[in-house]
């Protein structure tokens, strides 16, 4: 592991960014966009975790709720390193996120499926905190899969496993998002298609 002995290095101020193995490229390029995307899908997720840590002592779906995220987080971050470094520079044994970690969320989606009704209808995020910080982290999530699969339009190095990994996980944050306002018996809003604005207020 890297030790970080500081943060700043200037070495950015250019408007460039260091990918693994030395390879320098434009901080607005695809790539970057694309696994700052990733990062900003983990911050949401911990906003989650925070939002969680109040129920966990008394709530087990909280619990394995939290587990869950927790691993996500760790498949985020190998999937952004995975991409900061270009092909050339992979090592052996490298942390990759690919169809396996696609399976795992398969298996998390129809874990907490089970439990709950099914959808009849759209639904607008809301409902708990953790509930709705996982809504955002779904929405995020969307934008992080639809760079990445541009990103592999370019680069063919960006695995197939990878683009199906993020796609699961959008699914799983949208299922778990329900779930947890289900344990915490929150309402789910749903699209009105003849939503009208509220009535004026009458002059007292």
């Amino acid at each position: 592991m890297p030790k970080f002995t500081r943060i700043y290095t200037r070495t950015g101020d250019d408007g460039t960014t260091g990918l693994v193995g030395g390879q320098r490229i434009k901080k607005s390029s695809l790539r970057i966009e694309t696994y700052g995307t990733l990062d900003e899908t983990s911050g949401a997720i911990g906003l989650a975790r925070t939002a969680l840590r109040p129920l966990l002592a008394t709530h087990s779906r909280a619990r394995r709720l939290d587990r869950w995220l927790s691993w996500v987080q760790d498949v985020l971050f190998d999937l952004g390193s995975e991409l900061a470094t270009p092909a050339e520079s992979r090592r052996d044994g490298m942390p990759l996120a690919g169809d396996p970690q696609a399976r795992a969320l398969e298996r998390a989606i129809d874990e907490a499926q089970a439990d709950l009704q099914p959808l009849d209808r759209f639904i607008h995020p809301g409902g708990s905190y953790p509930g709705a910080f996982l809504h955002l982290a779904r929405a995020v999530c969307r934008r992080a899969e639809r760079l990445l699969v541009a990103l592999r339009e370019e680069d063919v190095s960006v695995s197939t496993g990878a683009v199906h990994c993020v796609n699961r996980l959008s699914d799983a944050l949208f299922v778990w998002s329900r779930w947890i306002n289900a344990e915490l018996d929150e309402p789910e809003y749903a699209w009105n298609p003849s939503t009208q604005p509220p009535e004026p207020i009458s002059p007292s």
